[in-house]
């Protein structure tokens, strides 16, 4: 098991009670739920990973169990790891997945890599 697949079907659950555009596909060696085409949130290991508003960024740092996302060694601003610890109640998870849908509104989507014809 590369992730948590308890927490996955928990946030599965609550993000389908309000969009119905939603992909899961399999990213950095977890899960990543794709609303509207764009990356909202992904499970990884035993953690969250939530695509935020970088307005809010400083902010949410403060809240139990939040860090950096920093899976390349590099820290992305507007992404953070959420520790499956800290989001043991449906209020809890609810608040991290309504937070990555808020923004999932109003983010623009990746490029669009285009493959190159011979």
């Amino acid at each position: 098991m590369a992730y948590n697949e308890q927490l996955a079907d928990r946030s599965r659950e609550i993000i389908s009670l309000t969009e119905n555009n939603v992909e899961e596909k399999a990213m950095f060696g977890g899960l990543c739920f794709m609303v509207n085409d764009k990356m909202a949130l992904g499970i990884e290991k035993e953690r969250l990973m939530v695509r935020i508003d970088p307005a809010v960024y400083e902010e949410v740092l403060e809240k139990e169990g939040c860090r950096p996302m920093d899976f390349t060694g590099r820290v992305m601003k507007g992404y953070v790891f959420v520790d499956a610890a800290a989001v043991t109640t449906k209020k809890k998870l609810e608040y991290w997945i309504n937070l990555a849908l808020a923004y999932n509104k109003i983010a623009k989507p990746s490029k669009k890599k285009t493959s190159k014809k011979k």
